[in-house]
């Protein structure tokens, strides 16, 4: 069997796949604008589907596919939504699970899931104030020596500029 790249769909693989993808079919009750065939063609079904695995697999965004071999990011995105709402890829998941259970066996009895998805509740204490609230003037850190930073002069008379009195 030939090797391919990890986001390449094989032959076999796709022919499993291929049962599952829904057929798109215009609704009879809706009046269309155009007339039906008019446009692009849209993309084949088995190129959508390995641009769905290239981003699953290398991980990158859906505007980074590349459009020289699956074409435009936002159809394969589109059809991506539509083809999950049709639970295609529960059912891909399903028929895995199914097919490995029957190879090596699932040892269904005993399943264990790790996890946190809530907020640490001492996390604030740990973590100081928001970072966005450092230059805030409603509390001013304290000098060096640990006094309470004041000018040395109270205020000066600014009316007088030829002396510059202090008035303490």
């Amino acid at each position: 069997m030939k090797r391919v790249a990890s986001w390449e769909v094989s032959d076999v693989f796709w022919s499993r796949v291929e049962a599952l993808i829904p057929v798109t079919q215009r609704d009879p009750e809706k009046e269309y604008k155009r007339k039906a065939g008019g446009g692009r063609k849209p993309k084949a079904a088995r190129t959508v589907f390995e641009g769905i695995v290239y981003v699953l697999r290398t991980g990158c965004q859906w505007k980074a596919l590349p459009k020289e071999v699956f074409g435009s990011s936002s159809a394969i995105h589109k059809r991506f939504l539509e083809w999950e709402k049709a639970g295609v890829f529960l059912k891909l998941w399903q028929n895995g699970l199914a097919e490995y259970d029957e190879m090596e066996g699932i040892a269904w009895t005993w399943q264990s899931i790790d996890g946190a998805m809530v907020k640490a509740p001492l996390a604030q204490e740990s973590v100081g104030r928001n970072p966005t609230d450092r230059g805030k003037k409603w509390k001013q850190a304290q000098h060096a020596d640990r006094r309470a930073w004041r000018p040395v002069i109270r205020r000066r008379l600014r009316s007088k500029l030829s002396r510059c009195e202090d008035v303490a």
